[in-house]
Order: structure tokens, then sequence, then C-alpha cells
């Protein structure tokens, strides 16, 4: 073969490269050459100008709409979800540090909340984000909406004092991460690892699946296996775990990010934000100040959004979890004291009876369990170093310290007496219960506090509690 042969052959293996994979090369590269070679590769170079040039082509299967054809499928009976957010840096407490008065760091965020706010829609939903930048904001931000399928050019950054929208179909069952992609990529791990992050739940079509559990019982001296059909509908919670990467003066590091050495774990952006706060020190040890976990370093009921709450539920309910892995480190999620009964990724089931699941960066799944016995329960990130720097949430099953007595109540769990954490309750889908009680808690500015505080119905809970 000689040198022109094989420039010529060359040429059309990286042109049919280019039109089966939608690998593509710059303008001036191809027409520079094809001005040395035969005409022979003149038609295939044709046919990828007229098919819209040497763009990047993303393949036709993607999911994305335009407002017109949203606004068309709208017309024929599609649900539209719109859900609006605004990119905006705010100062919030480094909560996990070991003082009632916590430092700050600077954060990014959806709506001044971290995690950003949930979105929560139906398998076949049509979905319309609109991002806005207020004009006070810094610098742009952007969308990455991994529940979506559309092409990357879609999510480019939005501009201040500017708004953008984002219009797809949630076509698969799961829990997805949403985050901020920077600004067209640049310091996207600044803007994520600083709160710009959230989840979006999208609920099978059909709805959820009863839960068999399948256990052991002795009757009569002999040995039988038990199966227990547990309700699709189920009480629900939802578990976002990152980290943080701050310097002394609050500020991203992003040299500790490159090593791997997080300042603290969290979930739903606070570290130890799901441990006893002095509330609960007096009502069951009789004493404010005398701590009932060995991770409780603040105690203070007066951090108002930000003091620390335990998660209450009823024990043989169906409790579904939605977790979300947000951040860097691998997630060994793990319930100490209770066995996973069924975890679903994908709309798929991966595991039944399992103890500890391993859940990916950027991967979530839902997680079935049912609590058989009152006690405490801490799910957490069985990374040893994880645990200790924040990822730990503490569960409460039924009436372990017999306060329903001392209390004259009968209630199923201390949630229908003190209420559970606004920030681990996702929006209600199909097959959700209604939490008896919420009271209102979470990494939230004081505004975006109130605004909770509004949608929340028990008003005289919240002014109880917290004012």
């Amino acid at each position: 073969m000689n040198k022109r042969d094989a420039m010529l052959f060359t040429i059309v293996a990286a042109v049919v490269g280019s039109t089966l994979f939608a690998i593509t090369y710059t303008q001036i590269q191809i027409i520079g050459t094809t001005q040395q070679v035969s005409s022979t590769v003149d038609d295939p170079l044709k046919k990828i100008r007229d098919m819209g040039g040497l763009v990047p082509r993303m393949p036709s299967a993607f999911a994305s709409l335009t407002e017109a054809q949203a606004r068309d499928l709208e017309s024929q009976g599609h649900k539209v979800v719109e859900f609006n957010v605004s990119g905006i840096s705010v100062e919030l407490p480094i909560m996990g540090h070991s003082s009632d008065h916590p430092k700050t760091y600077r954060a990014m965020t959806f709506n001044g909340q971290v995690p950003g706010p949930t979105l929560r829609v139906t398998q076949g939903d049509i979905v319309k984000m609109t991002l806005c930048i207020p004009d006070d904001e810094a610098q742009s931000h952007s969308i990455d909406m991994h529940a979506s399928q559309t092409t990357a050019l879609d999510f480019g950054a939005t501009n201040v004092n500017d708004c953008r929208v984002y219009t797809y179909v949630a076509k698969y069952a799961g829990v997805f991460k949403y985050h901020c992609e920077g600004i067209n990529l640049a310091a996207m791990d600044q803007h994520v690892l600083s709160g710009m992050y959230g989840i979006t739940i999208v609920d099978p079509v059909d709805g959820y699946k009863k839960v068999m559990v399948e256990n052991v019982l002795f009757e009569n001296g002999q040995m039988i296996k038990d199966r227990t059909f547990h309700p699709a509908d189920a009480l629900e919670f939802q578990l976002s775990f990152s980290q943080l990467y701050i310097d002394d003066n609050g500020n991203y590091d992003q040299g500790e990010m490159f090593k791997h050495q997080q300042t603290l774990h969290t979930i739903n952006g606070m570290s130890l934000g799901y441990v006893p706060n002095e509330n609960h020190n007096e009502l069951i040890m009789g004493d404010a100040k005398k701590n009932i976990f060995v991770l409780q370093p603040w105690n203070s009921a007066k951090l108002a959004q930000y003091q620390s709450q335990l998660i209450f539920i009823p024990v043989e309910e169906h409790v579904r979890l939605f977790v979300e892995n947000q951040a860097n480190e691998p997630l060994y999620f793990h319930i100490v004291g209770e066995i996973l009964d069924r975890v679903v990724q994908s709309n798929h089931v991966q595991a039944t009876g399992q103890d500890t699941h391993l859940i990916g960066g950027s991967q979530g799944v839902v997680i079935d369990v049912i609590f058989d016995e009152p006690g405490v329960y801490a799910a957490v990130n069985h990374d040893y170093a994880a645990i200790f720097q924040g990822a730990t949430a503490l569960f409460v099953a039924g009436d372990p310290f017999g306060l329903n007595e001392k209390l004259g109540s009968s209630a199923k769990s201390y949630a229908e007496l003190l209420g559970n954490p606004s920030d681990s309750i996702p929006p209600l889908g199909k097959n959700s219960k209604t939490h008896p009680m919420v009271n209102v808690h979470g990494l939230y500015t004081d505004d975006r506090a109130a605004e909770i505080a509004t949608s929340i119905e028990d008003e005289i809970f919240w002014k109880n509690s917290f004012r």
C-alpha cells in the first residue's frame, strides 16, 4: 500500500467510525485533509455534512422534549410536573462540629438547602425543571439530572439573572441523583461537594410491590419456615450520603478531595444530624446534659432547624428508604441490628435478606425493611472512618424506653409524640404512608426553614419546639 492509499484508508476508516459511533473531528481537520485526497471520500463526508455537519450527535433514543412537545403531550392527557429551583450560595453551619456554636462554610445550594428539594414523579410523567440564578449570585450554575435521558448539550450553564428550562420524560423507575455541573463542567466538584445535589424519586407506574419477610420459628420443638407478607404501602424516609472537604476558613478544599481526605461525612447535609439532643436526654435519662449516645457532639435545643433529631418508626411496619450516594466515597449501607429485607435498584430486586449493601458514587437504591423488635438501630456507612466522621443516623423503633407509660400515651412510636425530621421525609408518592407528626429539621437557611414550616400542617408543634 503506497503512502497516498494509506492516507485514503485512514480517512475512510475515520469517517466510518465517526458515522457509527458519533465520534467527530473538527471541520478544519476534515476539510484540510479532503483537499489532498481522491474524491472517493467526498460522498461519505457530504452525507455527514447533510446530517447536520460535524456536530456531536447522541443516539436518538433519548427522552428529552422541547417545550412545544411537552405542551402537546399534556394536551393529550400526560401529566407534567413542574420543578423550580434556584442556585444560590449561602453560609451554612458545619453540623457535627464539637460545639453548640458550629462553624460555617461557604455552601452552594438549590433553594438554600442541602440536599436540594426532592423531586418525586411517577414513571411516564413529563418533568419540566426550571433553574434560575438570581441577580445577586456570584456565578453561574447548571443541572445534570440522572433520571433523564438527554444530550449533554442541554446541560450548559445558566447565567446569573437568567433561567433555563429542562424538559424530559421520566421513563425509568428508581432513585436518581441530580446535581450542578459547575460552569460548563468547570469546578463541578466544588459545586456538588459544596452542597448542590438532590434526588429524584421516580415511582413505578404500577406501584411498589409487597414485601415478603422469611424467618424461622420453633413450634412444639420443631423449626418451621415462616413467610410474612407486608403491604406495599410504607412509611418512607430519604437518606443522601455525602462528604465535605472544607479548610479552616470554610472554603472548599480541592486538594483534600483529590487525596480523599474528607472533613466530615454527612447524611442529608449534616454530620451526626440524627442523634439525640438535650430534650431526648431529659426524657430518657432525666438529665439534659447526660448523653445517651457515644457520638453525640452537641445538644442545644436552641439550634432551631439545625438541632439533631432522631428518626422514629413503629415495629412490624413496612419502612421504605430512598438512599442515594451523592459524593466520592463508596457507601456500605448497613443498619446495625437489622437485616435489609429487600434492596431494589433500577426497579429490579438486587438482594433480599442482606446485612450490608454496597452503593457506588452517584447510585441510588430503594431499601425495604421491617423492624421486628423495639430498640435503637443505627443506619451507617460501614466504613469505620465514615461512621465516626458523621455517617450515622439513629432509628428508634417502637417504645424501647417505656416513655408511653410515663407520658400516658398509646402511641405506636415516638413519632406521634415528638415528630420526625422534615428533611428525612420525601414528598408523598405511590404507596406512601403519611407521617403522624413532622418537625422542621435540616441544613436549611432560616428563610428556607420558615418556608418549609408554613407547608407543615402542625404549626403549633413548630412554634412550641423551635421558638
